[in-house]
């Protein structure tokens, strides 16, 4: 069973979303449903990677603020990554 995580709603929930296409909703589809996850190259922020129920595949850039709580950073599509 996959961690439930709590993603605060106080003010702009995902202050990085490319406007008008990817909403909190998208975001927490994808810490629900993630598929793989690692460490940003640019941040080293962790990241997770799944898709949304539409069938996007995004990468979310967040922190962890504590056992169950995650603040999205930034999210964004990403092509779905290939494993040798």
């Amino acid at each position: 069973m996959r961690p439930f995580y709590t993603i605060p709603t106080a003010g702009n929930p995902v202050p990085n979303l490319p406007q008008q296409k990817l909403s909190k909703e998208d975001v927490e589809e994808v810490f629900r449903n993630h598929n793989d996850a690692d460490l940003s190259r640019s941040s080293g922020q962790p990241v997770v990677f799944g898709e949304t129920g539409d069938g996007r595949h995004l990468m979310v850039v967040y922190e962890r603020i504590d056992i169950d709580t995650v603040y999205p950073i930034t999210a964004y599509e990403v092509p779905r990554r290939q494993f040798p």
